[in-house]
């Protein structure tokens, strides 16, 4: 059976997800992700499978993959590519890999976090062109942080907040009360109630009609001035023109994100002129670590599928029909 495997970090480290798919005898095409819709349109219409990452998987790909297509594999939680519904309904099971990359991502949000506040880069780039500039940061320690979203991630970022002496804040919809008082993270009934009292927001949601452009100028006009926001789930949960505008007013003091609106971004996006921010391309859960769980999980829920077996994780409710 041929497999369309686009995600680069599979591809990219070794580990003993390679060997699930060889022994499995699958005959594997090897794309450079994440893929257009147009060149995915040019890749699935041979295919038995496909293991992506964020590719575009729109219904005229679904269209263009069937009747050949039996399993889509996802590697990693995000589904906001994939048309769910439309694969859902036309009978494609489609897996995903919860729960493998809450610790990597917690600790790169702090990354970010701290590179901000200490001003990491700007201080490591003076010493690599030979300047000796030192200039002044600010701890995190005694500072609010609005953790929004509290799922696998969103409690990581608690327990480590709690061990730098931060004041954990946060809002979720389906708010887990024993994990809060065991963590002493304070219920916000409102995202308005946690972002006003925040020194750093912390994103941690699913990119929905509801949390695209969270970020924007309204949301802003409630925020502390100088605030640090972090954001390593989705790019389009801020409007960016909204964020440029606040960072070059100082209203927001300061932008770390792993993630972008366009990735890659063109050399004249916006963001990366703006002043106080540090970018990385969409690395967070990018660790030997991590990437060998999520890998490994996306290999074997590809191949329980197309065995015709229980997936790990199955993402929609499309019933396992396949066989190898």
């Amino acid at each position: 059976m041929k497999v369309l495997l686009t995600t680069t970090s599979f591809q990219d480290t070794p580990g003993p997800h390679h060997e699930i798919l060889k022994k499995a005898g699958l005959q594997l095409v090897c794309e450079r992700g994440p893929l257009p819709e147009s060149r995915m349109l040019e890749l699935v219409g041979e295919v038995d499978a496909i293991l992506c990452g964020d590719d575009e998987i729109t219904e005229s790909v679904v269209d263009r993959a069937l009747p050949k297509l039996k399993v889509i594999s996802k590697y990693g939680i995000g589904l906001d590519k994939i048309e769910v519904d439309y694969v859902t309904e036309k009978g494609i099971p489609l897996t995903f890999c919860p729960g493998v990359n809450h610790t990597t991502v917690a600790e790169h949000s702090f990354a970010l976090m701290l590179a901000l506040f200490r001003k990491l880069v700007q201080e490591a780039n003076h010493v690599a062109s030979g300047e000796w500039i030192r200039l002044t940061g600010n701890e995190i320690f005694g500072k609010t942080i609005a953790i929004i979203g509290l799922g696998r991630i969103g409690k990581e970022m608690v327990i480590r907040a709690n061990a730098f002496g931060m004041h954990p804040v946060g809002f979720d919809l389906y708010w887990d009360e024993e994990f809060a008082q065991t963590n002493q993270v304070e219920k916000c009934k409102s995202i308005d109630e946690a972002i006003q009292q925040a020194d750093i927001i912390s994103l941690h949601v699913n990119l929905s009609p509801q949390t695209r452009d969270l970020i924007n100028r309204d949301s802003i006009s409630k925020m502390k001035k100088g605030v640090v926001i972090l954001n390593c789930a989705r790019g389009e949960i801020v409007n960016v023109s909204d964020l440029v505008e606040a960072l070059n007013s100082g209203k927001v003091g300061g932008y770390g994100a792993d993630v972008l609106d366009l990735e890659p971004p063109p050399c004249d996006h916006p963001l990366l002129q703006a002043p106080n921010i540090v970018i990385t391309p969409h690395i967070g859960s990018r660790t030997y670590e991590s990437v060998q769980r999520q890998a490994g999980m996306a290999a074997k829920n590809l191949v329980l599928a197309l065995r015709g077996e229980k997936p790990l994780a199955q993402a929609n409710d499309a019933p396992v029909l396949a066989s190898m």
